[in-house]
């Protein structure tokens, strides 16, 4: 019991004093460079991060973003069936066939419509 005690004391002491003092030292030890490129906002490879509301904005990005989106929950939906296959029976093994069936005719439809060409 006092050795448990001991070491969750050791534990909290260096979180309150060790860490504080690691960040604090950070300051002293770190590398330092103050310049104008540095300190300029890029943020995912783009420079000016606020733009004029009007701006043109290809919709692909999001059309992308929603297709991924739409077939990654769907991985949501495949990992309780599986725990469950046993339970389910045929009937739900059909029902997965119907699901998938409908994912992949929706991803036929993405991809016959253009939407995943860039060029």
């Amino acid at each position: 019991m006092t050795g448990s005690l001991l070491l969750s004391s050791a534990i909290i002491a260096v979180l309150v004093i060790g860490l504080p003092a690691v960040f604090h030292l950070t300051r002293y030890i770190g590398a330092k460079s103050d310049n104008v490129r540095k300190n300029e906002v890029y943020e995912s490879g783009v420079r000016k991060t606020f733009k004029d509301p009007f701006d043109s904005f290809n919709v692909r990005f999001f059309l992308v973003g929603v297709v991924f989106l739409i077939f990654d929950v769907e991985v949501l939906y495949l990992f309780p069936w599986a725990l469950d296959l046993r339970e389910l029976g045929w009937f739900g093994l059909m029902e997965m066939f119907v699901f998938m069936g409908l994912l992949v005719g929706g991803l036929i439809y993405v991809y016959r419509s253009g939407i995943l060409k860039w060029i």
